[in-house]
C-alpha cells in the first residue's frame, strides 16, 4: 500500500541511473518508485498502465527518446514529467525542447561529482518531485514554449522617455523552479519597442543558460542574450546570468552602467544569486528599478527586492496559485516588500504599465 504518498515512474535505459533515482527518491517517506522503463516505448506504456502521480524522465534512450516518450505521455495520459538531463549544450536545448512537449520540469544529471554534490541532487530531484505534484493539474495545463499567437500587449509602441524622467529605468526578475516557464511566459508577451534594459536571474546550470537566452531571443520581441562581462548596458535589451556565477551592474559614469560577471562571493549558496543580482540594480538605479519575483523555491531574491523597495524603486511578486513553488514569491510577500502579487499571465502588463 502506497497511501498517499507521491508515486513515480522511473524511465532510463540506464539500470545504474534507475536504481540511483529510485534511491534517491526514496529516502523522502512521502515519495514511492512504483515503476522503472529501460526505454520511452516501455516508458509510454508504463505512465497508461499504472497512472504514476509524476515521472523522471532521461533524454537519450533507444527504441522511443525521451522527447518522443514526452510527447506520446502528454497526448494520451498527461503526466507531471520532469526530465534528467545531461550538463551539456546538447543537454540544454533537448530540456527546452521536452518543456516545448509539455514536460513540467527538470533536472540536471553529473555523477561524477561529489558526494556533497549528490546531495544537492538528491534534494532537488525530491524537491521537484513534490513540487510538480502538487501542481499537476495546473501545470497539465500549461503549452510550454510556444510563442503567443497574439501577445496581448499594446497596439502603440511605448514612447522613450529620458533618462531623467524615465519612471522605471531598469527590470530586474528572479526565479528558480519552474522559471523557465515563468520567464517565457512573461518575456514573450514584453513588445518589440520597448527602451528599457532587463537583467534576468535564473538558477540555472551553466552549460543550460546559454541555450536559454538563445531560446528566448527566439521567442520574444526584445533582444534577448547571455551576459557577458564589460558589456555595456544597452536599451530594450534582456540580459541572462549565466550560470555558476555572479552578475551584477555597475555604474562606469553618469549614465553608463556595465555588466560585471566574477565568483564573489565564493562560497554562496546560489550561482547565479538573484539577491546579488537585484541588490547591484538596486544600487544603480536607486528609486527606478523594478524587482520582479517569480516561481521558486527557498528565499534568494528577498534580500534584494528589500533594497530595491528601501531606495524607492518598484516590487512585483508573483501569486501563489500560479507558482509551480511558492517559494521565492512568498518570502518576498510574508516580508511585506511586494508592491503588487499578481497572477503570472498579468505580469508583463504590470511591467509594461511601470515602465
Amino acid at each position: 500500500m502506497t497511501g498517499s504518498k507521491i508515486r513515480v515512474l522511473i524511465v532510463d535505459d540506464s539500470a545504474f541511473m534507475r536504481r540511483v533515482i529510485k534511491q534517491m527518491l526514496e529516502t523522502d517517506p512521502g515519495i514511492v518508485a512504483v515503476g522503472a522503463a529501460r526505454d520511452g516505448a516501455e516508458g509510454v506504456e508504463l505512465a497508461l498502465s499504472l497512472k504514476p502521480d509524476v515521472i523522471t524522465m532521461d533524454i537519450e534512450m533507444p527504441r522511443m527518446t525521451g522527447l518522443e516518450a514526452t510527447e506520446a505521455i502528454m497526448e494520451k495520459a498527461p503526466t507531471p514529467i520532469i526530465m534528467v538531463s545531461s550538463l551539456t549544450k546538447e543537454g540544454a536545448k533537448a530540456t527546452f525542447d521536452a518543456l516545448d512537449k509539455g514536460a513540467a520540469d527538470y533536472i540536471s544529471k553529473n555523477l561524477s561529482t561529489s558526494s556533497f554534490d549528490m546531495m544537492k541532487i538528491q534534494e532537488e530531484l525530491i524537491s521537484k518531485v513534490k513540487a510538480v505534484s502538487l501542481k499537476k493539474n495546473r501545470l497539465l495545463g500549461l503549452s510550454g514554449f510556444k510563442k503567443p499567437a497574439a501577445a496581448p500587449s499594446p497596439a502603440v509602441t511605448p514612447a522613450k522617455r529620458s533618462f531623467v524622467t524615465q519612471k522605471i529605468a531598469f527590470v530586474a526578475i528572479g526565479a528558480s523552479t519552474g522559471g523557465p516557464r515563468a520567464i517565457q511566459e512573461v518575456l514573450s508577451h514584453l513588445p518589440a519597442g520597448l527602451t528599457t534594459p532587463f537583467l534576468v536571474a535564473i538558477h540555472m546550470p551553466r552549460a543550460f543558460t546559454g541555450a536559454f537566452a538563445e531560446r528566448l531571443n527566439d521567442l520574444c520581441g526584445l533582444e534577448v542574450k547571455e551576459a557577458e562581462n564589460g558589456e555595456m548596458i544597452k536599451a530594450g535589451r534582456v540580459l541572462l546570468t549565466p550560470g555558476g556565477s555572479q552578475t551584477r551592474i555597475r555604474k562606469r559614469g553618469t549614465f553608463d552602467f556595465s555588466v560585471e560577471i566574477n565568483n564573489e562571493p565564493f562560497g554562496a549558496l546560489y550561482k547565479p544569486s538573484v539577491d546579488v543580482s537585484m541588490t547591484s540594480v538596486a544600487e544603480c538605479y536607486p528609486g527606478r528599478s523594478l524587482g520582479v519575483i517569480l516561481t521558486g523555491m527557498g528565499h534568494d531574491g528577498r534580500e534584494g527586492m528589500r533594497l530595491i523597495k528601501e531606495k524607492g524603486g518598484k516590487t512585483l511578486a508573483q501569486n501563489e496559485e500560479t507558482c509551480t513553488v511558492y517559494g521565492m514569491p512568498k518570502a518576498v510577500v510574508d516580508a511585506g516588500l511586494a508592491d503588487k502579487v499578481v497572477p503570472l499571465d498579468n505580469i508583463a502588463g504590470e511591467i509594461i504599465n511601470m515602465i
